[in-house]
């Protein structure tokens, strides 16, 4: 079975402008100098901050996105708006904050709404992720000013070895948005966001404070939730040589789960919810997770710097998604420790780096009870207390050395260290897997400036994923036998699981010549123990369990391509593209072969087409294309493909105090699967696999800013 190939029409305009683009480099050597990355088409206040965030990118053998969120003039609902039109990323919500991102296949079969895999994210160059995975409810995009997204090993230098690579968050600041902001938000099912922010700078300091809340009743039935938070930015510069910075975030959320739905249901009636669900009115509150850090930069002269970073994360939760009730008390201590020194090495010019990234769980720990009464049990019967803890700490070291003035070599060597203490502690069992080991990745990549138009880059690299604690007891074969109460049937004993790994290259060019800046890049990855996820149980008494894998391979193409189609006296037209192939597969399993892994599509594509105004005034129209995706291991099913169209426009007062916009997404009411949670083998039976995409909805904004 192969999928449904992309609408010829969206696939050879990309295409034809790709290739026009490679084959124009030569004669364009005296257009504007190469961009390292695809950036997302919105007005800029911070430049000095993104020029430099871009140029770091373009010193880094690999692919990678920087996307300026200051003046975002679009809904910013969650993770799934910020990191749309850009290539290599496939990011999709469904219907909350719980966005499922994927870069290369990373985390391909996480189910949305739960803690993310395969990508390290940070908040401030802080680590968000833990040995746990990522929680996405601090991702306030109205908080950012920027996000970087470093894409497969070139995430190497901030001790990144997942499979995804990473990205960074950065938040406003009173730098870069001084004065006093109002944003308000409302559109279609009840949606609401409201926001208020304020910073400035004072001599040597600078400070950003913002509140935000956020309702909504969502596309499905019984799917409302809500999220309000703060935060604070303080950076004080001590001396010329030595700042130090501090952040605070804190933010609680509630929503309902209306539960994953068949294709049937899809296609006719998306806006239903999992009978499931309903019965057991499924829900995850996390009531305040607070997020406490400290970055410290000293240059220590012209050719040093040193950068420590501190951050205390708790980030309790309340899971009422089964049967059972689990309340998860989560706190990690994160840090990180950056030397970088400019110096000669065989009489070239050479930057070396060294660095330090731990995570440590302080509390992870579960109790958990009956919701409902049952086989004898009331609800509120205990039935397990358990803990997973683990420790993550990456050493890496780097080097740059310029060979000459366009060709640089970069090289680097990271260990890592895990620990992992799992054990069901009541009722007490003597089973309990304590593990200690190291691991290691390995990297050589190149940059080479043909011309200041076109820059060509690769690299060779090995990723090391550990196993997340708490799957060793949910990926557990061993459970309580009968005659144990309330706890019969839950798993017992937590299973030993591999450190996923892979060895990735990685090819690619990036430019700017009249057609404008585009970026190109192929990779294959030979995958071994890759951690996949299936559920075996659908709800009520959910049960998804990750497990080692066979041998995979993920290949694929990330293209982008920004274009001005024609500037003039009135305005300036653009069209800005982003595709991504994804073929992702088993190497000769024992029983599904080459099968591909459910749970991302094949072809996906998405742009946008934009006319600016010299009075302030826009519109755009833009769309997205996915094609067809399994949504079992055995390629028996699988989910629609789609096209769906929107439209924007709105309104940049040249004075900057205003902004105002409106858009229509998914202008047709097209019906289509945005997630796939896989199963094993559905032997062609319709099971309830996938989250509907949003329908028809009209949204506006509004923001007013004061110095």
């Amino acid at each position: 079975m192969t999928a449904r190939p992309i609408p010829a029409p969206a696939l050879s305009l990309l295409a034809t402008a790709l290739s026009a683009t490679l084959a124009a480099a030569p004669a364009a050597r005296a257009a504007p100098a190469a961009q390292a990355v695809t950036l997302d088409a919105v007005n800029v206040t911070a430049a000095s901050d993104t020029e430099q965030a871009r140029a770091a990118l373009k010193r880094i053998p690999g692919a990678g996105n920087v996307i300026d969120l200051a003046n975002a003039d679009r809904r910013l609902s969650s993770s799934a708006d910020v990191l749309a039109y850009q290539p290599g990323i496939s990011a999709q919500s469904p219907g909350n904050e719980g966005a499922k991102v994927s870069i290369r296949g990373s985390g391909i079969n996480r189910g949305p709404g739960a803690h993310a895999s395969g990508i390290s994210v940070s908040l401030d160059g802080l680590p968000l992720t833990g040995p746990g995975g990522t929680p996405y409810e601090l991702l306030e995009p109205l908080w950012l000013s920027r996000a970087e997204v470093l894409r497969g090993a070139n995430g190497f230098e901030r001790g990144a070895l997942a499979l995804g690579g990473a990205i960074n968050y950065v938040s406003r600041s009173g730098r870069d948005s001084a004065g006093l902001e109002l944003q308000y938000e409302a559109g279609s099912r009840g949606y609401q966001k409201r926001g208020v922010g304020y910073g400035g700078v004072s001599g040597d300091v600078d400070y950003y404070l913002a509140y935000t809340d956020t309702e909504f009743d969502g596309y499905q039935r019984h799917a409302s939730g809500d999220g309000k938070g703060a935060m604070a930015n303080l950076g004080w510069q001590i001396t010329p040589q030595l700042e130090t910075r501090f952040f605070v975030r804190y933010r609680q959320t509630n929503h309902e789960t209306p539960g994953r739905l068949t294709r049937d249901q899809i296609r006719n009636d998306p806006r239903a919810a999992n009978p499931a669900n309903l019965a057991i009115d499924a829900r995850r509150p996390q009531p305040g997770s607070t997020w406490i850090g400290n970055m410290t930069t000293w240059q220590i002269d012209e050719a040093s710097s040193l950068q420590a970073g501190l951050v205390y994360h708790n980030y309790p939760m309340d899971l009422n998604e089964s049967l059972y009730r689990q309340q998860l008390d989560y706190a990690n201590l994160n840090a990180t420790l950056d030397y970088r020194h400019r110096h000669v090495l065989f009489g070239r010019d050479s930057v070396t780096t060294l660095g330090l990234r731990v995570t440590h769980d302080l509390d992870a720990d579960v109790r958990e009870t009956l919701r409902f009464a049952g086989n004898g049990h009331a609800a509120g019967t205990h039935t397990r207390d358990f803990s997973h803890h683990g420790t993550d700490s990456t050493l890496h070291i780097g080097n740059d050395l310029a060979l000459t003035d366009a060709l640089h070599l970069q090289t680097g060597l990271a260990l890592i260290n895990t620990r992992r203490d799992v054990q069901v502690t009541w009722p007490a069992t003597p089973e309990r897997l304590r593990e200690h080991q190291w691991d290691y990745a390995p990297r050589l990549g190149f940059t080479w400036q043909q011309s200041p138009q076109l820059q060509w880059f690769g690299n060779l690299s090995r990723s090391v994923e550990p196993a997340h604690p708490w799957s060793m007891i949910w990926g557990s074969n061993q459970y309580f036998a009968a005659g144990n109460g309330a706890s019969t049937g839950r798993q017992r004993a937590p299973v030993q699981l591999d450190n996923q790994t892979a060895t990735t290259l990685e090819l690619g060019a990036r430019g700017d010549n009249a057609l404008g800046r585009w970026e190109l890049t192929g990779y294959y990855a030979r995958v071994l123990h890759e951690l996949l996820t299936v559920e075996v149980l659908p709800v009520p008494n959910l049960f998804v369990a990750e497990n080692n894998a066979s041998p995979t391979v993920h290949r694929g193409l990330e293209a982008g391509l920004d274009s001005t189609l024609w500037q003039g006296r009135d305005g300036r037209l653009s069209l800005r593209q982003a595709y991504t192939f994804s073929d992702f597969r088993y190497r000769d399993d024992a029983l599904f072969g080459s099968n591909r892994l459910p749970g991302l599509p094949r072809h996906y594509y998405q742009a946008e087409l934009r006319y600016d105004h010299p009075s302030g005034f826009y519109a755009a129209l833009n769309t997205e294309y996915a094609s067809a995706m399994f949504v079992d291991y055995a390629n028996s099913v699988r989910a629609d493909s789609h096209a769906i169209v929107g439209s924007r426009v709105g309104f940049d007062a040249p004075s900057g105090r205003w902004q105002a916009w409106a858009e229509l997404r998914n202008i047709g009411d097209r019906h289509y699967a945005a997630t796939v949670t896989p199963g094993y083998n559905d032997a062609g039976k319709d099971a309830a696999r996938s989250t509907p995409g949003e329908g028809r909805g009209v949204y506006a904004g509004l923001r007013w800013r004061f110095e």
